[in-house]
Parts: C-alpha cells; structure tokens; sequence
C-alpha cells in the first residue's frame, strides 16, 4: 500500500488546494511534497532487514516471511501514530524556518530520548529514522518552494492520512500509541474469501492512485483520453494467470502483485525509444497507459477468479 498512501495524500493535498484558490503549478507543489510525508511512516519497515541477515543469512525462498515477522514487531505503531504525527508535524515546518529551528533541534531530541528511555534502543532506532526522513523531506519541499508553515500543513496531511489505508491489509494501526486506545477496528475484511479480500484491496490501492493520476491531469490540464494507449488492452491476458499462478492472498501476494506491475511496465515500454521518454508528455503517456494495463489485467484475473471458482 506504499504507492497507495502517497497518492491519497497528493490528491487531497492537491486537490483542496486548487479547490482553494491556490495556483495549479503550487498546488502540484503542495500535493507532492503531501505525498512524500504519506510514506514517511513507513520507514519503521526498514527494521525487516535485520531479519534477514540475522543468524547469519537466510533462505530465499523463507524472504517473503522473514521479512515481514522480522518488520511487524515494529510496524505501524509509534510511526503510525496521531500523537506523534502531530508534534512531528509541527516540527518538520519548523526546523524549515530559520527562527523556529533551534525549538525544532531541542523537540526532535527529546522525542528520541524519551522513546528511548520509556521504549528501548530498538523504538528509539525507528523513531531515529522516522524524524530522519521527516526533516528530509521537509528540507526538500522548503527547497522547492513550500514556506514553513507550508511544510507544516503538508506534513499534517501526510502523516495522518497514512494509517488509513493499512486497516485492510493487516493488523490497523494504534492511532494514539503509546497509550494504546485502538480507534480503528483491527482490520476490515473485504471477504471472507482470503482471494478476494487481496483483490479488493489491491481495487482500492489502484482507485486510489487513479485519483492522483486523475487530480494531475486536472491541474496540469492533460486529457487523460489522448494518454492512453489503446494497447492497454493487453492487459486482458492476465486472465490465465488465474491457472498460472498460486491463488494471492495477504499472506502470499507476492506473484499476483509483481506479475501484474510487471505486466503493466511491459505493455507500456515495450518498443518505446528511450528518447521518446525524454519529454514529459512522453512519461505521462507511460504512466497512464501501464496503470491503465494494471487496471484491466486486474479486472480480467477477478472476473476468471470468478468463473473458475
């Protein structure tokens, strides 16, 4: 759900910000710097790869589940909190602002002191990188324009659409962590069929990012028609991946996932000069059309799921 978070934070930065008033060239600016703070909580996965070197490597074909054991004993809690993401919030805009940063430096390190003294070195090294990649991209989007108080608003927004998105793929996250008070329901299953539950999910990640595609059309004043490339309708193959592949499901979506992204940049670059991409007309196409053969090799597989079941 990376890509998923990113996108819905662009397209509600972005598109409330055109609908205030806001320029088209700042509110893309906005959105994607709104966009970057979505996958900022996410950095706490990164704890995963010790588990795959620990004990002195690993087996290939055990990836997949070492991975993610390894990545969940920290995943989608102090990062993927409100609390913290408001403070953080308020003081990614201000380490932007030369008056504000030393408030910022003295605030950044008292939340890593206390995470480490009430939580232990292994949150504390979450809560390291989180703040990291925060004060990154907020340097970022200073650099590119955004005031502070820009910065701010555009953290806020990414930060706290983020947990949103992780109710159906998983255990959801504990909103007000430390305290514990859960104020989502632990997971929402779109079936009972662990088949279809995947499939809806990957449904809502690629509406989601339809609606970021969609928003930038918008505002860069691009038709979405004269994008697409009538070859996405190749993406009806991936019919017989139904027979192919294992059956996906949260737990093992792997295949289904890389095979249809797979599927998706082939049927766009194939046969494209690397010239040709040069332009930015010439990506957009790209990115439009292969998200259009996503979309239809995903619908074809769900509708052979259905008969063949």
């Amino acid at each position: 759900m990376m890509v998923g978070h990113a996108a819905l934070a662009f397209a509600l930065a972005a598109g409330a910000t055109a609908a205030l008033g806001v320029g088209r060239e700042r509110a893309l600016l906005f959105g994607v710097v709104a966009g970057a703070f979505g996958l900022v909580p996410d950095v706490d996965i990164g704890y995963a790869v010790v588990g795959l070197f620990a004990d002195g490597g690993f087996d290939p074909g055990e990836l997949p589940d070492v991975f993610w054991e390894t990545g969940n004993l920290v995943h989608r809690g102090l990062t993927h909190s409100f609390l913290l993401g408001g403070v953080a919030a308020v003081l990614f805009g201000l380490v932007t602002d030369r008056r504000g940063r030393p408030v910022a430096v003295v605030g950044l390190a008292t939340l890593l002191v206390v995470t480490g003294e009430r939580l232990g070195g292994l949150e504390a090294g979450v809560m390291a990188g989180f703040l990291l990649a925060g004060v990154a991209v907020a340097g970022g989007g200073r650099r590119l324009g955004l005031t502070p108080q820009g910065v701010t608003v555009a953290a806020f927004v990414g930060l706290a659409s983020h947990p949103f998105g992780d109710v159906f793929t998983g255990t959801s996250p504990t909103l007000l962590f430390p305290f514990g008070a859960g104020l989502l329901p632990e997971r929402v299953l779109l079936s009972g069929d662990p088949t279809l539950h995947l499939l809806g999910a990957f449904a809502l990640e690629v509406t989601t990012v339809w609606l970021a595609v969609v928003v930038y059309a918008r505002l860069r004043g691009r038709s979405l028609r004269r994008l697409l490339r009538p070859r996405a309708a190749l993406g009806t193959s991936y019919a017989g991946a139904v027979v192919l592949l294992p059956l996906p499901t949260l737990a093992a979506s792997y295949q289904f996932v890389f095979g249809v992204l797979v599927l998706g940049a082939v049927v766009a670059l194939v046969g494209l000069p690397a010239t040709d991409l040069d332009s930015v007309q010439a990506r957009e196409r790209v990115l439009v059309t292969g998200l259009a053969t996503v979309t239809v090799a995903f619908l074809a597989y769900l509708l052979a799921y259905l008969a063949v079941g």
